[in-house]
C-alpha cells in the first residue's frame, strides 16, 4: 500500500493540473470501488473547482467550490495518471476524442477544463473515494481517528514521549498506529528505526525520552529524503507521470534479509522478523 511520500507525490503531481482548475466532466465507470462510491459522483464533481489539494495522512482530499472535499484513497494498487491536453479540446468538443478510450481497470475520470485527463486506475478496486462536506471532512470516518502528521508541527519530541509512556506494546507497532501517528507504514519505520539505533522490538515504553527526541527528526529525514525521491515502487505504485519511484534504491534495511548491515564498523546482518503480521528488516547488533 503506498504510504506517505507516495502519496504526497501523487498530490504534489495534481496540484499543477487540479488546484485552481475546473473538472469539466468527471465519470465514475463502476458503482464502487472497495465500497460503494458516492451517489452522482460524476453529476457532482462535474463544473466544479478544486479549490485546494490537500493531503492528510495516506488519503488526498480535493477542496471543491461547492462545499464538498472529494477524499481519495489509493488502496493497496490504486494509481492516479495525468494525461495532458491533445490538441484543443474546446474546438474538438467532446474530451472523450482527445484521449485514448479508457482501459479495463480506468474506474474513475477526470477531464479538466484545460483538456487534460487524471484517471483513477486500480486492478484489485482496494482504493475508496468519497464526497463529503468540507466542514465534516476531518470528522469523517477514514479520518476522524488519525493522529498528528509526521511532518507536522504538532509531532514533536513532547508529544511522542508522552503519547508512548507506559506502552508495552513494540516501537514498531506504536509507529505503524494511524492514532499515534498518520501516515507511517511499515517501510519507512523500519528504515527510521535503523537510523534512530533504535530495534523495532524493543517496549515503546521503555525507550528513554532522549532516544525517542532524537527519533522524531530522523522520521522526518527519511520521509523528506522519500517524498524527494517520488517514493518508493514495490509494486503498482506510480507517479502521475507513469514514473517509478525511486526510494527503494536507498534501502538500508527494508528488504536486505541476510545481507550485511551498511552501517560503518558494523558487521551484523540484516534480519527479518514478523510483527503483527508485517515483515521488520533490522540489524540486532547496532539497534538495541
Amino acid at each position: 500500500m503506498p504510504e506517505l511520500p507516495e502519496v504526497e507525490t501523487v498530490r504534489r503531481g495534481l496540484l499543477p493540473v487540479m488546484e485552481g482548475r475546473r473538472i469539466a466532466q468527471a465519470e465514475a465507470r463502476r458503482p464502487d470501488l472497495r465500497w460503494p462510491l458516492p451517489k452522482d459522483m460524476g453529476q457532482r464533481l462535474s463544473g466544479a473547482q478544486v479549490t485546494a489539494l490537500r493531503r492528510r495522512s495516506k488519503y488526498i482530499l480535493a477542496d471543491l467550490d461547492r462545499g464538498e472535499t472529494l477524499i481519495i484513497h489509493l488502496g493497496m494498487s490504486g494509481r492516479i495518471l495525468i494525461a495532458p491536453p491533445i490538441g484543443d479540446a474546446a474546438q474538438l468538443g467532446s474530451f472523450h476524442h482527445t484521449h485514448a478510450a479508457p482501459g479495463r481497470h480506468d474506474h474513475v475520470i477526470f477531464d479538466m477544463e484545460d483538456g487534460s485527463r487524471i484517471t483513477f486506475n486500480d486492478a484489485r478496486r482496494f482504493g475508496a473515494m468519497d464526497l463529503v462536506a468540507t466542514s465534516e471532512a476531518e470528522r469523517h470516518k477514514m479520518l476522524a481517528h488519525l493522529g498528528p502528521e509526521p511532518l507536522g508541527n504538532s509531532f514533536h519530541e513532547d508529544y511522542l514521549a508522552k503519547t508512548l509512556s507506559g506502552r508495552m506494546t513494540p516501537i514498531k507497532s506504536a509507529l505503524l498506529d494511524q492514532r499515534v501517528v498518520a501516515g507511517l507504514g511499515n517501510i519507512y519505520v523500519c528504515e527510521a528505526l535503523f537510523r534512530a539505533g533504535i530495534s523495532p522490538i524493543r517496549k515503546a515504553g521503555r525507550i528513554s525520552a532522549s532516544r525517542l527526541s532524537a527519533l522524531v527528526p530522523v522520521i522526518r529525514e527519511v520521509l523528506h529524503e522519500a517524498i524527494e525521491a517520488g517514493g518508493s515502487s514495490l509494486r503498482d505504485y506510480r507517479q502521475t507521470d507513469g514514473d517509478l519511484g525511486y526510494f527503494q534504491h536507498s534501502f538500508q534495511v527494508y528488504g536486505r534479509e541476510d545481507q550485511p548491515c551498511l552501517n560503518p564498523g558494523c558487521s551484523g546482518t540484516i534480519q527479518r522478523k514478523i510483527q503483527a503480521g508485517r515483515s521488520t528488516f533490522y540489524c540486532p547488533q547496532c539497534q538495541r
